[in-house]
């Protein structure tokens, strides 16, 4: 056996599957090129997806050539199974986590792989070569009569199996020939030093599978949503579901860390920590689904974090957190690691975590806006915390900020920044009102009427007869396009229209929307970008508001067409609709659902 895999799969060719705590990746080869453990925020196990040489991988397929290979999930869920066609004959292997109770014992984190033939006789082959801390640490293996136990510093896996393992060095695999209906089980899960390897029956793995097909399926069953397209908005559902991380409610941003916006290029960022945006808005989606234990979660969550006194520069809240809370995320590039198809830098960590971004406060109010409606009412600490955090953007909301794309070329006057700050302090006046809650309703109203003034003023350039990206520009960006989704102006006054022809002809191809043009807004970065998938699912809903139904179906009926063969999503969509950035991507999925629910509203 050698040691790397033969080349890339594209990002799409990849399914996901987790246990909320912790994600993997399965390639329709049967590989799963990215795991790791015990948090989504973890250091990498297997990380081939960025180094096929270094970062390490576990594959199980045919070990015959000439098979060809389909990818589904279980009927609503997040069980994963890739089937194998061959002259030979036709096999699976089914890819999946359980999910374990938060009963206050250790979570267990097992990845189990269960291999059936279906027709034919079939022959496989495993390898497992992990590549601890990102393919920084080196780790031994110890054969047992059921498995392997690898130990690297600080933490250790068993691989476990009824069938033996033979080693390659400090990584290890196995071929093994299954009839029409027979099965064998490979059980991955981190374990304390001293564990020794055991056997798990039939009944077990069956058991197991039966009752994670049983968790998805139930968790599925509280969804209201019954529109137009179910089957997509469902999948975006459980996608967000896997972006939660059970101990904390945190939601993080992506899957992934430094999945390339252009092949080759330098754009290439760890996703894989929460957002106060990117969560927020999640929250906003499950909460028009219907799934309100989420949303509950995520509050406890954001009440730790402004009960907290380490905020930076004495910011009511930090723009992101790891999913524990935690503020530390410096930037570090992974030198050793070549980065998918040689998309160098890979990093971990984000300096964007000490930028000033006001936007987050609008989103964030606006979903405890929500879920004080369609949840349960906030409580009394909740609104005290709230009351603070919109005391202090009354008293910053006209400063300089990085703006929602986290630009990293100097400070600007983001006229998405401006508006999000009246979004925020407009929701908690609408919150005070409705619950009769004390306020200084004076202040925030004078601060919510100067922002809009102010937006109305510098944020429109008469020469473009649009919303310009901030006051010192004639640039475009489709940020603005969330101006109307967030009742900012009405969709048919006269300079929105005028700004959506302009967002129209001049960001959108073909349906699919670029953030900016890069070479025009100097952002700090070099290289180009795809598509942003996000930017696409507002304009659905911004045509869709402004009467232009017709179009905006079109344009929703396309972007579908760029969903994976599983209905997954990355963050970008490249210039021959391949998926780029990190993958899966939370905002692309929440916009997906948002999208799809101002259509069915509007079409009736």
């Amino acid at each position: 056996m050698g040691d790397a895999l033969p080349g890339y799969l594209p990002i799409a060719e990849h399914g996901i599957i987790g246990d909320l705590h912790t994600v993997a990746l399965v390639g329709t080869d049967g590989t799963i090129d990215w795991y790791c453990c015990p948090a989504i925020d973890a250091p990498s196990v297997f990380a081939a997806i960025l180094d096929r040489a270094r970062g390490g991988y576990y594959r199980i397929a045919p070990a015959a050539e000439g098979w060809t290979t389909k990818q589904l999930y279980m009927p609503d869920t997040n069980v994963l199974i890739t089937r194998f066609l061959s002259q030979e004959g036709v096999g699976e292997v089914q890819d999946f986590m359980p999910i374990e109770p938060l009963n206050g014992q250790a979570h267990r984190h097992r990845l189990i792989r269960r291999v059936l033939a279906v027709r034919g006789q079939m022959r496989f082959r495993l390898e497992a070569r992990p590549r601890f801390n990102y393919g920084r640490d080196r780790h031994e293996t110890f054969f047992h009569e059921n498995g392997v136990l690898f130990k690297a510093p600080g933490i250790s896996l068993a691989l476990e199996s009824q069938l033996p393992l033979r080693a390659d060095g400090r990584d290890v695999g196995c071929e093994f020939v299954l009839e029409p209906g027979q099965s064998v089980t490979f059980v991955l899960q981190r374990v304390p030093e001293s564990y020794i390897p055991r056997s798990y029956s039939d009944d077990e793995t069956r058991l197991a599978f039966e009752s994670t097909v049983r968790y998805w399926r139930n968790w599925l069953s509280r969804s209201r949503y019954q529109g137009r397209w179910r089957e997509m908005v469902h999948r975006s559902a459980l996608t967000l579901k896997l972006m939660t991380y059970a101990p904390t409610g945190a939601i993080v941003a992506a899957a992934t860390t430094s999945l390339p916006e252009m092949i080759g290029g330098v754009r290439n960022w760890d996703y894989r920590y929460t957002w106060i945006r990117d969560a927020a808005f999640s929250l906003y989606a499950l909460l028009r689904l219907g799934f309100t234990e989420e949303a509950a979660a995520f509050m406890g969550w954001l009440t730790e974090r402004f009960q907290e006194s380490r905020s930076l520069s004495g910011r009511p809240l930090q723009i992101m957190y790891d999913v524990r809370g935690g503020i530390d995320l410096k930037e570090e590039v992974l030198g050793h690691l070549e980065g998918y198809r040689g998309s160098a830098p890979v990093r971990i960590g984000n300096n964007a975590a000490h930028q000033l971004q006001l936007d987050i406060y609008g989103e964030l109010i606006d979903s405890v806006y929500l879920y004080n409606k369609y949840g349960s009412p906030i409580h009394h600490d909740t609104w005290s915390d709230l009351c603070r955090s919109i005391e202090w953007i009354v008293e910053n909301w006209d400063q300089a900020d990085e703006g929602i794309w986290e630009v990293r070329g100097g400070s600007r006057h983001f006229t998405y920044s401006r508006m999000m700050s009246w979004v925020a302090i407009e929701r908690a006046i609408r919150i005070a009102t409705q619950r009769g809650l004390p306020a200084d309703m004076s202040r925030w109203r004078s601060a919510r009427d100067t922002i809009y003034h102010q937006v109305m003023g510098k944020g429109w350039n008469a020469g473009r007869a649009a919303f310009v990206q901030h006051y010192d520009t004639h640039i475009l960006d489709a940020s603005i396009l969330i101006m109307p989704l967030v009742k900012f102006i009405s969709p048919t006054d006269p300079r929105w229209l005028s700004t959506l022809d302009a967002i129209g002809g001049e960001l959108v191809s073909d349906s699919l929307v670029y953030r900016y043009h890069v070479a025009d807004a100097a952002d700090g970065l070099d290289g180009s970008e795809g598509t942003f998938s996000i930017c696409t699912f507002w304009y659905v809903e911004a045509l869709a508001k402004a009467g232009r139904l017709d179009e905006a179906r079109l344009v929703f009926e396309k972007m579908l067409t760029y969903a994976n063969h599983l209905g997954l999503y990355s963050e970008e969509i490249g210039p021959t609709g391949e998926a780029l950035g990190n993958f899966p991507q939370a905002f692309t999925h929440l916009a997906l659902i948002s999208a799809a629910y101002c259509l069915d509203q509007l079409l009736g």
